[in-house]
């Protein structure tokens, strides 16, 4: 197995001063050292503590860990979304605390999807136009693309729908309409938070089989911050986040 061809398993807190941890850096999703901290009223807080996690693409890693631990902190730090206390990340070969804030939503439309517990898509808006909606902050929607988000909506079982709008969708159709529109950029990067969190059981299933089938035929490095023991399970790698580190669970 090559360098970047490591699990997430093989770069963990315990490899923080060797070399590993360092080279580290050249992997599509790379942090070395990374701390977070938050400061109110009641002092300073230390939410992350020295992570060390080396990922690629068609890598798929679920991250678990107790409420407040930090899941979700670790996963806006990853699409660019919050900064950083102290520590390196690298974000495919690029360095987040160089960018300005308009070339961080650029790099983010352009390289990241993202999936959320809530689906946050727009009532008055189609299920197609729901899917296209992150094209209209870029270079705009062509023919190409639409053909695109109507093949993806056809590989979640929806092409029926493409004209309805989310109040006509049941909350499993919804997230699947979400998962379409993360992937409608052709990101190199899908990040997901709790995305079964509101749903059913077998929904949930169907949803957590889903994002691991696209992740795989798109060549996504998928990651996955999930409450879920099952949804985790069905991941290739399974952290845990627990007292500000990441360690595998085995």
């Amino acid at each position: 197995m090559t360098e970047s061809q490591e699990s997430p398993s093989a770069v963990t807190e315990s490899d923080a001063n060797s070399s590993n941890a360092s080279t580290n850096l050249s992997a599509d999703v790379a942090l070395s050292g990374l701390s977070k901290d938050f400061t109110g009223a009641a002092g300073q807080l230390s939410i992350l503590r020295g992570v060390d996690l080396g990922l690629n693409r068609g890598d798929a890693l679920a991250i678990t860990g107790p409420s407040g631990s930090g899941k979700s902190t670790l996963l806006y730090i990853i699409g660019l979304l919050d900064e950083v206390t102290s520590g390196n990340v690298r974000v495919l070969g690029s360095n987040p605390a160089s960018m300005s804030e308009s070339e961080l939503a650029k790099f983010r439309n352009e390289h990241i999807g993202f999936i959320f517990q809530d689906h946050h898509l727009l009532p008055q808006c189609t299920v197609l136009e729901n899917v296209l909606i992150p094209l209209l902050a870029g270079k705009g929607v062509d023919d190409a693309d639409e053909q695109r988000a109507r093949d993806l909506l056809t590989r979640v079982g929806l092409a029926e729908r493409v004209t309805h709008r989310p109040a006509q969708l049941s909350g499993g159709e919804r997230q699947r309409v979400a998962v379409c529109r993360a992937l409608i950029n052709q990101p190199e990067i899908l990040l997901a938070d709790e995305p079964t969190g509101n749903l059913d059981r077998a929904t949930a299933d169907a949803v957590g089989d889903l994002l691991l089938e696209l992740s795989r035929e798109e060549n996504v490095l998928l990651i996955c911050v999930t409450h879920s023991v099952d949804l985790a399970g069905r991941f290739p790698n399974h952290m845990e986040l627990r007292d500000g580190r990441l360690e595998p669970v085995v």
